[in-house]
């Protein structure tokens, strides 16, 4: 039986895909981490979605954040996030505003569950996009990267609307 712990990390360090050893501590595992706890509140958001189109996105959502989060967890790679994800997340969101009365007033999250563990998840994905900003100060990140968690957090704003309007 392979055991969950390896001790490796007992000392503050970690492994990134690529081999190289960090500290715990870094901005670029505060990246990779901060998008991990994103997944995590989608997955909440999925749990809770009244939409099956809603958690069909989503569950998409969430396994595109294994690629970002593997990009982010290397150095010297290719990026698994394209500007092809960007532009779907881009038609996503038209395709969910369509469906949506104009906005004219600002929202106050927790009308439904899944609406609020959406806005959760896109607070998440807005602290992740600084975290990626402050890395890229730093340390070379993709640029495509940074663009798919900004328009990730738009569509989780027009998602929780829509799990909130749409009956």
């Amino acid at each position: 039986m392979a055991k969950v712990y390896t001790r490796t990390g007992d000392k503050g360090q970690t492994s990134l895909f690529t081999n190289e050893r960090v500290s715990k501590g870094s901005l670029r595992v505060e990246a990779y981490g901060t998008v991990d706890e994103a997944d995590c509140v989608l997955g909440q958001a999925r749990a809770f979605a009244v939409h099956d189109n809603v958690k069909g996105t989503i569950f998409k959502l969430q396994k595109e954040l294994w690629l970002l989060m593997a990009d982010v967890a290397s150095k010297g790679k290719e990026p698994n996030i394209t500007p092809e994800h960007v532009t779907n997340l881009e038609q996503l969101i038209d395709q969910y505003t369509e469906e949506l009365a104009p906005l004219d007033h600002f929202l106050v999250p927790g009308d439904t569950q899944s609406e609020s563990f959406l806005d959760m998840a896109r607070t998440v994905v807005r602290r992740a996009e600084r975290c990626m900003w402050r890395l890229s100060e730093v340390e070379d990140v993709h640029e495509v990267d940074i663009r798919y968690l900004n328009r990730l957090s738009d569509l989780c704003f027009t998602l929780a609307r829509y799990e909130a309007e749409v009956k």
